[in-house]
Parts: structure tokens; sequence; C-alpha cells
């Protein structure tokens, strides 16, 4: 029997990839892993918290930016992660025009991470310790499949959890006057 060795792959050969599909791909320990194409739930989650951020941030007068789904952030040597949204300070906005690909190499100010039925240790596990290692100071994870809300807070270089179902009002540091509840994101 012939064995045949994954390709691995660098950062910056991952960050130069291009296999002229549309696929996005993550990097993971050198492999690059392609992100399927999101759920109609996932998708409608994903816009309303966008919309949801971006008129808060505008409220706010802050310079800082939501963006869905196309910025990464390298996490470690050979990881690199997509979030499902992030929000960017106003330095990171600037540093992303002259990027050939949006990867960031400092921690977002928020990242969101909305749960798939096959990789839900992905969001619960792997990208919350990468996460919190890269330092990212607000991690939420949105699990349409059990209906809750996970709020992850950095503190001393580990997170802690709080979680919300229901009708319960999210509590975020980065947004605090934000009174949104988990059944108004999962009705999205």
């Amino acid at each position: 029997m012939i064995v045949t060795q994954k390709k691995t792959y660098s950062f910056e050969e991952y960050l130069a990839y291009h296999d002229d599909t549309d696929l996005k791909y993550e990097l993971f320990n050198g492999e690059l892993i392609p992100m399927p194409p999101a759920s109609g739930i996932h998708a409608l989650i994903m816009v309303f918290l966008y919309d949801i951020f971006k008129a808060e941030i505008q409220r706010l007068g802050l310079n800082w930016l939501a963006i869905p789904n196309s910025v990464g952030v390298r996490t470690a040597e050979r990881k690199s992660r997509i979030p499902d949204l992030v929000i960017l300070s106003e330095i990171q906005r600037e540093s992303i025009r002259t990027m050939s690909s949006a990867v960031l190499e400092s921690s977002p100010i928020l990242a969101v991470e909305i749960v798939s039925e096959g990789n839900p240790q992905d969001d619960y596990r792997y990208k919350r310790s990468e996460y919190a290692v890269r330092g990212i100071p607000e991690y939420w994870i949105v699990d349409p499949i059990k209906s809750k809300i996970s709020i992850l807070l950095l503190v001393e270089g580990f997170y802690e959890r709080t979680e919300f179902t229901g009708n319960q009002t999210i509590l975020s540091e980065t947004f605090p006057e934000l009174t949104l509840t988990v059944e108004q994101i999962l009705a999205a």
C-alpha cells in the first residue's frame, strides 16, 4: 500500500496560495483546511450580527470596522483562522488596505464564530485556545444547534466564559450598551 503524505505549507506559502477556485482556506499546523459554504442559518446570523455591530460602531462614532468572513487572523507560526466576523481597530482597518492577503498579525478587538454541525469542537476548543494565545479580548461563540451564545472574555491569558440562552440580554465588554438577546440573534 502506498501512503501519500499531505503537503504542508509555511505561513508565507499560505498567504500566496491560490487554487483558482472561490474556496477559502484556514491554515492548521501547516495544512490547508477548506472552508465549506455556510448553511442558511449560519449566513443569516452572520449578516444580522454584522448589521448590529456596524450600526453600534457608527452610533458610538468609532473608527472601527466590522468585517464578515473575509479577514484572517494568524494564530501561530503555521496557523491562520478566518472568523465568521471580526471587529477591527482603526489601525487594523488601515493596515489591511495594503495587504495582498488580509490576514492580521495582531488581535482584532472581537471575533465571532458561528458553530457548524460538522465541527463544533473547532469553535469550542481549538479556536478558543488559539484566540486566547493570540490575545483576542472578546470572543463570541454563537451556537444555533444548542441555542446558546457564549461570550468569552480574556482574563490573564485565559478565557472566562458566560453562556446566554433564550431571552437573556447578552453582556459584551466591547459593546456594553448593546441590548441584544440570544433569541433575536438565532431568529435572524
